[in-house]
């Protein structure tokens, strides 16, 4: 596709693109920004959610032939140089490679669960509200052969620009749920036939003691609250084994470890 260049920051073919930065704080009207050549990879490989365009600095074209080759036919591939795409942006924005896709309708939980194998792996976060660690979280996900990953209302949107830059594009290739609250979760969780265990560094069972079996859903918290005491009441507590003189990991961290614990390593 010959690329459409782009000369005017008010142009209305990009308004989607402008004032990245503040717009990620108010909604993009069912849009997301994807930004990186990985990302993009990712984005335009999965096929799990539209590409409505793609605006590329005009210097960054040489090297992104490949990448461009995956591209959606239908979507128009826009270029502009430094001064026009930082007016654009709102910032000085150095890498100068974004995407705009649309997001999904919402996943029905309970339908997605149910067609998860018989030895489904699943991701609970419940408050997780920084960006960082929910982005984090999904790479290990992707990384660790998770199934899918189920978020409360509480937690980050993972189609967050920076959610999904920290998880280098594994936001848009994991699938995902959004359910109202952590007892929501949990009722679906349970009515699926999933064990439930919930990580916290206190009152638990050593994590290297619990067999990678069945369905198995791992619950994560927000770092210093952690997890509702009612909610690990109905399930079974498990801990990372660590020095009796430091409280926890980082909980993208210890989503890693827990993940490698209870990896599903041989399906057919």
């Amino acid at each position: 596709m010959t690329p459409i260049e782009i000369t005017d920051p008010q142009d209305p073919r990009i308004a989607a693109y402008r004032d990245v930065r503040e717009r990620d704080l108010v909604g993009r009207q069912g849009r997301f920004v994807a930004e990186g050549k990985v990302v993009l990879n990712v984005l335009f490989g999965a096929r799990r959610f539209q590409t409505e365009s793609v605006l590329i600095l005009d210097k960054r074209l040489s090297g992104m032939e490949e990448t461009l080759a995956a591209k959606p036919a239908d979507a128009p591939l826009y270029v502009a140089d430094q001064a026009t795409m930082d007016a654009i942006a709102g910032f000085h924005i150095h890498r100068g490679i974004l995407a705009i896709g649309a997001k999904r309708a919402p996943e029905d939980a309970d339908a997605m669960l149910a067609a998860l194998p018989r030895d489904a792996l699943v991701v609970a976060l419940v408050g997780i509200a920084n960006h960082d660690n929910v982005g984090a979280i999904f790479r290990n996900a992707a990384a660790l052969g998770a199934d899918t990953v189920l978020l409360d209302a509480a937690s980050c949107d993972p189609l967050y620009r920076k959610a999904i830059r920290v998880s280098v594009g594994a936001a848009l290739k994991v699938p995902y749920a959004v359910l109202g609250d952590a007892a929501a979760m949990f009722d679906a969780l349970d009515a699926a036939g999933f064990e439930q265990l919930a990580m916290t560094p206190r009152d638990a069972e050593d994590l290297a003691t619990i067999a990678p079996a069945g369905r198995q859903a791992i619950y994560l918290g927000a770092e210093g609250p952690g997890l509702p005491e009612e909610l690990m009441a109905r399930m079974r507590r498990v801990r990372i084994d660590m020095e009796t003189d430091f409280d926890s990991l980082n909980v993208a961290a210890a989503s890693a470890i827990a993940l490698h614990r209870l990896r599903r390593l041989h399906r057919n």
